[in-house]
């Protein structure tokens, strides 16, 4: 289903290192025996003394290879721009929905427009090496605007939509932004209410609704696509022309969980081979056939690897679901647009969950037996294809058996049972997550329980992993079905190195180390930090405690930061146990657990209530499984505030029982919970207890909490 104009030769891109050749033309044997030339873009190296830099316009080394995927010719992000546009111009690249209809904008359109937005960005006056800060939702203007900095020979800097100004301030003045591109009046009002304080700041560019223009130095989007038509292509081709691969093209801002966000420096050639290690793992990705719906955070590396940089790599096309994606109308765009690929974070994965168990508990007896007898088929389907095995129909065929059941073991074991299992059920299921196109499911960002990976593979979606950090310029590992285990955190990526730092065994456990082509150059002025992070070896210290199998499969067993030392000096993951809570406890909506220093663990519960769908706030009353689940309990409770202030006596013993469930599976009585509460609200972005990610933010919820922690301590 590629398309078939693919090129079937193309000459090697040639690595200059003296500065002189810098814009290579390369010739593409084009199957109707046409030869077609292409700028391939700019892809000098410039010499470099280190591996780390973090000062704005500093080069680094690469840790090429001399054989495999780490072997790939370095390539720019504006030479891969190039060379996809001129292989399939007229591909698919971008598809904004507007009035009910999908406008699309082909890679032809999308370099055009990406260079135009540049030449309007240095009239605007962007400086070499400084920053174009982008703060709004995922669309076509967000990935023209982080191209057209890095053309213009600035940084792309992505600002979360849910930053507050101060903290827009301080990505914006640690970049040193000269521009700052902005979705609406809401995000415009941020940077207004702290541009005096901007000294680089510029210009503001709003790309949607109506833009005052009266305001000094705010244009609008067509303005600024006006101002960059009418400036000729010298300026702009001279930048190309001395741009160079170990050079820093990219900023990524960290969480900040622990003091301020710090800026990681990514350079092209971080970029371009960590998307180009991704597309050499899935290993199947097709030119101008395979779609993918953009909804995660572009300002969190993970989104830009894959949402812009992988899919440019390959010509995937790419939809913008709406802006309340995350609220409940993502279903709605994957049912429109059949993704073939999909990457989610572990919340999406959970909210998919709860609605399907939800559906699965109005149905009928039948339609009950009839999808436990598929799921059955897909275990067993999945399970011997994650071993090896293809004919695990056929063990325990019985000596005494009949014709009726040689006839069933063997239909078992042609797969069959799984084959009609999947026509019957999962397709129905799919079709009705608009899932049903899919061929890789991705989870990312945080650990998703096993327990949901296992639901989802018993309903043919094999769910696999992917792990990675701003500073390994987005993935590290990824497994790609069948080679998957359900408790792993993906396959680590060829053409990297990982060790763990103070293991007995060099596979661990111990503090993942990374290093490859893919680790940051540094974090941006601020080299204390830069070398606290990566030793004088090269490796990344991750932070994360870890091991790894025969089979090349990551396993995180915990967060350095994360573990808990109990007084009596036992170290406590807390995330095992936390999901273990609930599995038990399915209404739960976050545990977070609570013992570091403490005599004994004890954990925070939030119940899962209804969101605000304008705000994204969590309301006080409970979310309909939940409600439906308390009510069985026997408790008239419709809200969270009436079970915290009467302390529900019912919904606690259910508690109190399902912790006692999870306690059986400790391994010490050091990691039983002995105490619990339940929070006044859930957990949300809006009210700071969750990241861009939906990561918990542990340091926010023990510092908003503390009295209610102290309370489980003061006997």
């Amino acid at each position: 289903m590629a398309d078939t104009t693919t090129p079937t030769t193309e000459a090697s891109t040639v690595i200059v290192e003296n500065g002189e050749e810098i814009v290579k033309v390369n010739k593409m044997q084009m199957p109707n025996g046409t030869n077609q030339t292409y700028l391939n873009g700019p892809n000098q190296i410039i010499p470099a003394e280190d591996y780390i830099s973090c000062v704005p316009g500093g080069y680094v080394k690469l840790r090429m290879q001399s054989r495999g995927v780490a072997s790939e010719p370095p390539l720019s992000v504006p030479g891969l721009l190039s060379r996809t546009a001129a292989r399939y111009p007229d591909a698919t690249a971008l598809a904004t929905k507007k009035n009910g209809q999908w406008q699309k904008t082909t890679y032809k359109q999308y370099q055009e427009r990406v260079r135009t937005i540049a030449k309007g960005f240095l009239k605007l006056g962007l400086e070499r090496y400084h920053s174009v800060g982008i703060l709004g939702f995922n669309s076509e203007q967000w990935y023209i605007a982080d191209l057209a900095a890095i053309h213009a020979g600035g940084y792309a800097a992505g600002i979360y939509t849910t930053n507050s100004p101060d903290a827009c301030y301080h990505c914006l003045e640690t970049s040193r932004a000269n521009i700052c591109a902005v979705q609406d009046k809401k995000q415009l009002e941020k940077i207004l209410s702290v541009r005096s304080k901007l000294k680089h700041l510029k210009a503001i560019v709003q790309w949607e609704g109506p833009v005052d223009t009266s305001v000094p130095g705010v244009y609008s989007w067509e303005q600024v696509m006006e101002m960059g038509a009418k400036e000729p292509d010298t300026q702009l081709n001279s930048i190309l022309k001395g741009m160079a691969v170990n050079e820093c093209c990219t900023l990524v801002y960290t969480s900040g969980t622990v003091g301020p966000p710090k800026a990681v420096m990514l350079s092209h050639d971080n970029l371009t081979w960590d998307a180009f290690s991704i597309s050499e793992r899935v290993g199947d990705l097709a030119p101008t056939y395979d779609r993918l719906v953009s909804f995660l955070p572009l300002s969190h590396v993970a989104a830009q690897v894959v949402d812009i940089f992988t899919t440019l790599m390959n010509a995937v096309a790419v939809y913008f679901a709406q802006p309340d994606a995350l609220k409940g109308t993502l279903v709605e765009t994957l049912k429109e647009v059949r993704p073939t690929r999909f990457l989610a974070v572990p919340r999406v994965w959970e909210k998919m969950y709860e609605k399907i168990m939800a559906v699965g508990a109005s149905s009928g007896t039948i339609k009950r037996s009839i999808a436990l007898w598929a799921k059955d088929r897909s275990m067993k389907h999945h399970e011997a294809r994650m071993n090896g095995s293809f004919s695990a129909g056929m063990r325990g065929l019985p000596l005494d058996f009949t014709t009726t059941q040689m006839l069933r073991y063997w239909l078992e074991g042609m797969g069959c049972g799984y084959r009609i299992a999947r026509t019957l059920v999962f397709s129905k299921v799919r079709d009705q997550l608009g899932l049903d196109q899919c061929e890789t499911f991705v989870t990312a960002a945080a650990p998703l329980s096993p327990d949901i990976k296992k639901f989802f593979l018993s309903l043919d979606i094999p769910i696999v992993d992917a792990f990675g950090m701003s500073e390994t310029a987005g993935a590290h590992t990824l497994s790609i079905y069948p080679k998957l285990k359900l408790d792993s955190s993906g396959e680590i990526l060829m053409g990297t190195e990982t060790k763990f730092g103070g293991a007995m065994s060099p596979n661990g456990p111990g503090e993942i180390m990374i290093r490859g082509r893919h680790v940051l150059m540094g974090y941006l002025m601020d080299e204390e930090k830069t070398r606290a992070t990566i030793d004088e070896e090269g490796w990344v210290h991750s932070g994360d405690v870890g091991r790894v199998d025969s089979n090349n499969l990551l396993y995180i067993t915990g967060r350095i930061k994360e573990l808990l030392i109990t007084a009596g000096g036992e170290n406590v993951a807390p995330v095992l146990i936390e999901q273990t809570i609930q599995a038990q406890l399915p209404q739960i909506g976050y545990a977070v657990l609570i013992g570091d220093r403490r005599k004994f663990l004890s954990v925070l519960l939030t119940l899962k209530a209804k969101i605000n769908t304008e705000t994204g706030d969590p309301l006080d009353e409970l979310e309909t499984e939940a409600r439906k689940w308390v009510a069985s309990l026997g408790s008239k409770a419709k809200t969270i505030s009436e079970i915290v202030k009467s302390k529900d006596p019912a919904v606690h013993k259910a508690i109190e029982e399902g912790i006692a469930r999870a306690n059986k599976q400790a391994i010490s009585n050091a990691q039983k919970v002995q105490k619990f509460a339940i929070l006044p609200s859930d957990f949300s972005m809006n009210t700071g207890e969750l990241g861009p990610t939906l990561k918990i933010k542990r340091n926010v919820v023990y510092e908003k909490y503390k009295e209610i922690i102290e309370e489980f301590y003061k006997d």
